[in-house]
């Protein structure tokens, strides 16, 4: 199997959905002229054109709007953000619209349409470049909201994403663009809202998704160390969440910890403790714990970030309480 770039599996993906399907175009900031701001265009304009790779002006509202409209009208686009943190600027566009649209319209028009970009810290860029809001939008219905964590995942969740009928929130990671991982030949597509069992193991769960994978992996070969057999899994879509692999798993483990990198307060760890006590409660031998980023902004200073985001120190001290060692 060859080895990609997470930002090459990403532009493979829309280069073959948008070579099967013509109704299907890229739109963003710096996408076309520039490659994109991290590359993962780059080539896309010499292959398909300004008329369906197009540089938009720094007015997300404005053109996460024409995407809504383009939608509604038969396209497929997909909407680039350069980071999540300036979806802000077009919330109202994705909940109040693409998000709503078919329910409001009793089913008339459909809004098949990808928002995507990094979400999450990318280093020492501070507070307005750093915030995690996989939670705000899976809040949302009507939304699907997906955070792949690797190169393969990436590409077969992208593409199912274009393809589907609903508004989808994509989430990438300004840190993991030039991550490399193992993507298979030709077509596949990876089902939004399956999740992935990455490691197996009989003595706690470790729950997450998206970038802190790398946390909850590394987390685990140092418990193994320990003696303690961690099953690992990657959550890969948080809205719909799979529910029933983590419970499934809680109930071999009867121990759980979820890694998330958003701060605590309604965090998507939350509703999953929530969903694991309440559908597992009697398997539980220890109360589920969450290792989230401290709630306060992200600082620019690098020591900071180490002691605000979750780390491997932090989810093994979180494991070997529940282990009870």
């Amino acid at each position: 199997m060859r080895e990609l770039q997470f930002r090459e599996a990403l532009r493979e993906a829309m280069n073959e959905e948008m070579r099967r399907d013509k109704n299907v175009f890229l739109m963003g900031e710096e996408v076309a002229e520039y490659n994109g701001a991290y590359k993962v265009s780059q080539g896309m304009l010499d292959e398909f054109g300004p008329d369906r790779v197009y540089d938009t002006p720094i007015s997300e509202l404005g053109f996460a709007g024409l995407g809504v409209g383009a939608a509604m009208n038969g396209l497929r686009p997909i909407i680039e953000f350069m980071t999540f943190n300036f979806s802000l600027v077009a919330i109202d566009q994705i909940i109040n619209s693409a998000a709503k649209m078919l329910a409001m319209s009793g089913g008339a028009y459909s809004v098949p349409v990808v928002f995507r970009g990094p979400t999450g810290n990318a280093g020492q860029l501070g507070a307005t470049h750093s915030s995690n809001f996989e939670n705000w939008f899976a809040n949302t219905p009507g939304l699907k909201v997906i955070v792949p964590s690797n190169p393969q995942d990436a590409k077969g969740l992208l593409k199912a994403a274009i393809r589907d009928p609903d508004p989808v929130i994509f989430m990438e990671s300004e840190l993991m663009y030039s991550d490399k991982g193992h993507v298979p030949e030709g077509e596949y597509l990876i089902p939004i809202g399956v999740a992935d069992v990455v490691r197996k193991g009989t003595d706690v769960t470790l729950i997450s998704f998206g970038k802190m994978m790398k946390v909850a992996n590394e987390a685990a070969e140092e418990l193994a160390k320990d003696g303690i057999d961690a099953e690992v899994i990657d959550l890969r879509t948080v809205r719909p969440i799979d529910y029933a692999t983590c419970v499934e798993s809680l109930k071999k483990t009867n121990r759980a910890v979820v890694i998330e990198e958003a701060n605590p307060i309604a965090a998507l760890s939350s509703e999953i403790a929530y969903h694991l006590q309440r559908h597992a409660f009697d398997y539980l031998d220890a109360p589920v714990i969450r290792v989230n980023s401290m709630d306060i902004p992200l600082s620019y200073a690098p020591t900071y970030i180490e002691a605000t985001i979750p780390n491997i120190k932090r989810t093994i001290e979180a494991v070997k309480k529940v282990t009870y060692k």
